[in-house]
């Protein structure tokens, strides 16, 4: 074909050729999306603050190529609607206390680990390491959850406003302290510091007792300035408002937040003793890819990693021992409840301004 007969082809036969080659460029782009959005896999990771700051995080994404999606919770209560909702389908991997993995045990929204994929566990700690002598992360001969860090939650003072430290959990319902008390938000915890308060037992709470357990967490609604979710927001109660005590949910982890703040507080294991968690690292049924997961966890259990959670938020790590343990005969592990679900019930209802003559 000669220049002469191309330039005579019809314009009908030259629009068809430009419509076939914009289809074809329109499916190579198609394609080459596909294909990146396939070469960065997201995984889902549901947890504390402080559990998962943005620099570590972006370290893991380099290192695996992959990018994190990461979901803070600020109480059990929210974390068990989080891993509850589609059988456990939104998220890959996640942070719970031993008392709380029993449940996710017992309703199997969680996978066991394969250990061999998480070698870091060999640095951990002999009390940490053994899973089997924890109550809560082990079924019928598997690993279900790897220990992360660990805190009892103590009580935060003032201490311009307390000449001698608090020695009782009963500081918290004190008229002295009225409006100047911060509590945590959530239903279990508060109904074994009651149980506490008034002799009983934390975590089984006898039938008979329950009700005066409700008018003593009513009493305390009226006693505190508000319930705090997050250890950031308490920071900034407590020193905005002028608080006199706050429960500390968080434990060390609050009160490094706020001595770096410059606040003037001690920090106190109450005479009843005081709850104590052990938060750990699990997979749920839901998760997309079990490799990277693991591969999660075992960087979480990197030294590098565990110092750095300990050196930012003030929180024990598994893998190096604690040199600022003190009253440890005074700690209660946190266990399984009565009834969680009449607990939370029963907390809303209390939020909510029922009066004890309702109960």
């Amino acid at each position: 074909m000669n220049f002469e007969s191309v330039q005579r082809r019809p314009a009908t036969h030259m629009r068809a050729d430009l419509a076939a080659w914009r289809l074809l460029a329109a499916f190579a782009f198609g394609l080459l999306f596909c294909l990146s959005g396939r070469a960065e896999e997201t995984l889902r990771v549901l947890t504390w603050p402080g559990y998962a700051d943005s620099d570590l995080v972006k370290a893991f994404e380099k290192e695996h190529g992959v990018r994190v999606e990461v979901t803070f919770v600020s109480s059990d209560d929210v974390l068990r609607q989080k891993v509850s909702a589609n059988q456990g389908a939104d998220f890959d991997v996640f942070a719970a206390n031993t008392a709380e993995l029993q449940h996710y045990l017992a309703k199997k929204l969680i996978v066991p680990l394969r250990l061999k994929n998480i070698p870091n566990t060999a640095n951990q700690l002999p009390r940490f390491r053994d899973a089997r002598s924890i109550p809560g992360i082990t079924h019928l001969g598997e690993v279900y959850a790897v220990p992360y860090t660990y805190s009892e939650m103590g009580l935060i003072y003032d201490r311009k406003q307390f000449k001698e430290p608090p020695t009782s959990l009963a500081a918290m319902w004190d008229p002295k302290y009225k409006g100047r008390v911060l509590a945590f938000n959530a239903s279990s915890h508060n109904f074994s510091l009651a149980a506490l308060v008034l002799d009983g037992k934390p975590f089984q709470i006898e039938e008979k007792k329950f009700k005066g357990v409700v008018h003593h967490l009513i009493a305390l609604r009226r006693n505190v300035l508000t319930f705090y979710n997050l250890p950031e927001e308490s920071v900034e109660l407590f020193r905005s408002h002028n608080a006199a005590l706050m429960f500390a949910n968080y434990g060390s982890q609050q009160l490094k937040l706020l001595r770096d703040a410059g606040a003037d507080v001690g920090y106190v294991i109450p005479a009843q003793g005081a709850l104590a968690w052990l938060d750990c690292w699990a997979m749920t049924r839901g998760v997309k890819n079990i490799s990277l997961a693991e591969n999660w966890i075992n960087y979480m259990l990197d030294k590098k990693v565990s110092a750095e959670l300990t050196r930012r938020q003030g929180l024990p790590n598994t893998i190096e021992a604690n040199t600022n343990a003190k009253d440890t005969d005074k700690i209660i592990w946190l266990e399984p409840v009565e009834d969680d679900k009449r607990r939370a019930a029963l907390w809303a209802r209390i939020m909510s301004g029922d009066l004890p003559g309702r109960f």
